[in-house]
């Protein structure tokens, strides 16, 4: 595991500590946890990928000989990264 180092007001990190010890627990693991609903916010899990993958197929399912159903490489990627924040 990695170790971070970050800075922090005295009077800021005085009051999260008591309120650690209050809540049983650490500041460490209070950092610990914001980092990983940062992280993972918005994350693509298994269950939103099969979705799209659904949608797809219907979408695929749906089209006609005049209606082009398959989007292309380039624009799956582009909508890939439009959900990432990155267009």
């Amino acid at each position: 595991m990695a170790n971070l180092t970050i800075a922090v007001d005295d009077d800021l990190l005085r009051q999260a500590r008591i309120k650690a010890v209050q809540d049983g627990t650490s500041v460490n693991e209070v950092c610990r946890q914001a980092i990983e609903r940062y992280a993972l916010e918005g994350a693509d899990t298994p269950a939103d990928r099969l979705a799209r993958l659904r949608a797809l197929a219907r979408r695929a399912r749906a089209g006609d000989d005049t209606e082009d159903t398959w989007p292309g490489r380039a624009a799956l990627y582009d909508e890939a990264l439009s959900r990432r924040g990155r267009s």
